[in-house]
């Protein structure tokens, strides 16, 4: 069966069923193309929150589907692939944000959404790449702080401190994307060298150094608002995040040009989930093993930093 096959079954089966199906811009460029909503941590969270589907397919990673299943406690949230896991959210569980609470008993706690449902428990507000310093100033603001706790991605603790002014301290000190981190100052050089008359758009995640010789620092939806804004006489573009990103604007933006600033820019936990998979879940909707369920009394906890960073975006 072909991809086109597979991905008409897919918009079929979920004709039948109370369904939506909510894709990060990593995932597989078929996948993005049957979601009703693509977007990233922060757009999507706000998509489980309004949705009122009885079943919520997300395709993109472990935190993302347990973001959607806190804001959606009466509903069905299901992942592809129960594989699909963020390394980063493992470089801070929630017995370390206890610890570093405990050191710092007078300091906010702010959570990157890459983080496990847990750790969010045990924060003051959550942040994504695209509204990090924002809310690090405002939380900082509300507790009358000069310094707060950040955690689990220490480049992107480092991009909001230089942003806000405000002391991140790193929970822990070397959590990173495995994908983001690995730019160096040599690839950027390099793209910079071979494609003289492009912007250059980079990840938070990745260090500062690449950052800082990068034409623009955002997020996915914001380089792609960006490149969608952009006028003919900008028109190519060096792409420093998951390649899903690049693959999704080829489409969207055929008369711009776009080239992947390194090849090792893949994130194989997004790429777990398979437009095959997908249709498998929507054929078993009440699966037991595709659906994530975060406990009660957690998702009550999680859910206060969660909305706290939706009011304050």
């Amino acid at each position: 069966m072909s991809v086109k096959q597979i991905q008409e079954e897919i918009l079929k089966l979920k004709k039948r069923s109370d369904t939506i199906i909510l894709a990060h811009y990593y995932q597989p460029i078929e996948i993005q193309e049957i979601a009703d909503h693509l977007g990233d941590s922060l757009g999507l969270s706000r998509l489980a929150k309004e949705t009122n589907s009885e079943y919520i397919v997300f395709a993109g990673v472990d935190f993302m589907a347990e973001t959607a299943s806190i804001l959606n406690q009466d509903k069905h949230v299901l992942i592809p692939n129960p594989e699909s896991c963020c390394p980063m959210a493992a470089y801070l569980t929630a017995q370390k944000v206890r610890d570093f609470k405990s050191q710092y008993p007078n300091l906010p706690v702010v959570v990157y959404v890459n983080s496990t449902a847990e750790t969010k428990a045990e924060s003051n507000i959550c942040c994504t790449s695209s509204n990090a310093a924002r809310i690090v100033k405002r939380i900082s603001e509300s507790g009358n702080t000069d310094a707060v706790l950040f955690g689990p991605d220490a480049n992107l603790a480092d991009y909001a401190e230089q942003k806000s002014g405000i002391k991140c301290i790193k929970m822990p000190e070397k959590g990173n994307c495995y994908v983001h981190s690995q730019l160096t100052i040599e690839d950027m050089k390099k793209i910079k060298a071979q494609y003289p008359n492009s912007q250059i758009l980079v990840h938070p995640e990745c260090i500062r150094e690449v950052r800082e010789l990068a034409d623009f620092v955002g997020s996915t939806a914001q380089m792609y608002n960006l490149v969608k804004k952009s006028n003919n006489n900008n028109s190519e573009f060096c792409i420093g995040t998951e390649r899903g990103l690049l693959e999704r604007m080829t489409q969207d933006f055929p008369n711009k040009e776009f080239h992947l600033i390194h090849e090792k820019l893949l994130c194989y936990n997004m790429k777990k989930n398979t437009i095959e998979l997908m249709r498998y879940v929507l054929d078993h909707l009440d699966d037991p093993m595709f659906e994530v369920k975060v406990p009660p009394e957690i998702a009550k906890r999680a859910l206060r930093p969660i909305e706290k960073m939706l009011e304050y975006s």
